[in-house]
């Protein structure tokens, strides 16, 4: 089996394991009683915070447990939001940041706070200006996660830290993704992570804020953890996330270097052998194990099903993979097609073979994938300038794929018009109008759903 979803969960890292291990015997005790066993156990938490912060870069007394990456970014926003009230409620996110920095944006906005979400390009990338430019003078904080999560792309970090530091806003970076190939660069103020994405034991986050940020902590507090994450700390695991987050850190910089040349691998051969494949993320500044592209006439689903029957598995942020029926919120932001995305991200130690052989099964599995949805495989006559295509109630890729069917149907220069009341047609329609070289025209009301103009150029 070839396990490449570790950007989901990485596999426990064997010094986890060991970790863990050990620590159940020394650390089940109260780390804020004074006996032996209480002694003990705060020194296993001790080391472990001071073992973390070396590892984030930051004071062992800026730096906090929580039970998750999530709760760690949901008590870092509300917190400094809340300490800097006084000076407005503006937050400022990127479009593609994790569902949990958007969900804490959306209740923020629903208590009466204003939300600007700063665009990304095509690459996934935000620009430096666009977010100096979303400053305001009552923005309380700015929020930008270190590397994406879908498609890998590193964000400019220690440019916009800067800017914002300028502006006196305080920057909280999300670095879920990122942390265990290495510190985050750059003045950010707040920076969270999850143990279980660089192979710790899940169930541990950890929150970073620096001296001098504003921050009033919300909800009912108690002692533990300087009173920003009430509960009892799980010590075994709070040391095997410490111990872990070290040692891939130790082994990022070799490791980095091996995992890359596969995904490039895995970036140059895909469009080669699936045709109408394309990779999407930045092709340079991006994480070093994580691939993503979309084929076209491709169900998300169904391919994610026969990739697993052949022995891999991996994740996809098409729209047919969620119980919403929604397309991903970062392919949506990037304006690439959603349909048929693969997400590959590979773990510490990915042999090349398991690579390769993914290489192997792929084309045959989106075939497979197309066949059963009847996409195109030969152009047809030219019949007439104008066609509408009737796609009213089919979902997930079927607009496209029947788009793709009649498009030799119509001279260069004719338009074809596609009625869909699918949402994602709104995304893939262009994306596939950009790949295969024909013009967008626009979209107009119908009598039901939506009518997509596309002009047949070559």
């Amino acid at each position: 089996m070839g396990y490449f979803d570790a950007a989901s969960s990485a596999p426990l890292h064997p010094v986890a394991r060991q970790a863990l291990q050990a620590s159940l015997d020394e650390g089940w005790a109260d780390p804020a009683r004074l006996y032996r066993e209480g002694r003990r156990a705060r020194m296993l938490l001790d080391a472990a915070r001071e073992a973390a912060a070396d590892a984030v870069g930051c004071r062992a007394d800026e730096l906090v447990f929580t039970s998750s990456g999530t709760k760690a970014v949901h008590t870092g926003l509300t917190g400094v939001l809340a300490g800097r009230r006084r000076v407005g409620r503006h937050l400022i996110v990127s479009a593609v940041e994790h569902s949990s920095v958007l969900h804490a944006a959306d209740a923020h906005e629903a208590e009466g706070g204003s939300v600007t979400q700063v665009v990304v390009d095509r690459a996934g990338t935000v620009s430096v200006r666009a977010f100096a430019e979303a400053l305001r003078a009552d923005t309380a904080l700015a929020c930008l996660q270190s590397a994406n999560h879908e498609v890998g792309t590193e964000q400019p970090v220690a440019e916009v830290a800067a800017v914002c530091r300028e502006a006196g806003v305080p920057l909280l970076v999300d670095a879920a993704q990122s942390l265990g190939w290495g510190r985050v660069e750059g003045d950010w103020s707040v920076l969270t992570g999850s143990a279980h994405k660089w192979g710790g034991p899940s169930g541990v986050g950890l929150l970073a804020v620096r001296k001098g940020v504003r921050f009033a902590v919300q909800g009912p507090v108690d002692e533990r953890e300087s009173g920003r994450a009430a509960g009892f700390e799980n010590i075994p695991a709070i040391v095997a996330a410490a111990a872990s987050l070290r040692a891939v850190q130790a082994e990022a910089a070799q490791e980095a270097v091996r995992l890359r040349e596969l995904t490039e691998r895995i970036r140059a051969r895909v469009p080669r052998l699936v045709p109408d494949a394309e990779v999407v993320g930045d092709p340079v500044r991006r994480l070093p194990g994580i691939v993503t592209f979309s084929c076209l006439y491709v169900d998300g689903e169904a391919l994610l099903h026969e990739l697993d029957r052949a022995g891999f598995s991996v994740s996809s942020g098409s729209s047919c993979t969620s119980s919403t029926l929604t397309p991903s919120h970062v392919l949506k932001a990037m304006g690439v097609l959603t349909e048929g995305n693969v997400r590959v991200s590979l773990p510490f130690g990915t042999p090349a073979e398991d690579v390769e052989r993914f290489l192997e099964a792929l084309p045959e599995a989106v075939t497979a994938v197309r066949e059963k949805l009847g996409a195109p495989v030969a152009e047809t006559a030219v019949r007439d300038d104008v066609l509408v295509v009737d796609s009213l109630g089919k979902r997930c890729p079927i607009p496209v794929i029947e788009l793709a069917k009649v498009i030799a149907e119509v001279p260069v220069g004719g338009l074809v018009r596609v009625l869909s009341d699918d949402e994602a047609a709104r995304l893939d329609i262009p994306a596939w109008c950009e790949m295969r070289g024909q013009e967008y025209v626009g979209e107009e009301p119908a009598e039901q759903g939506t009518a997509y103009l596309i002009r047949r150029v070559s």
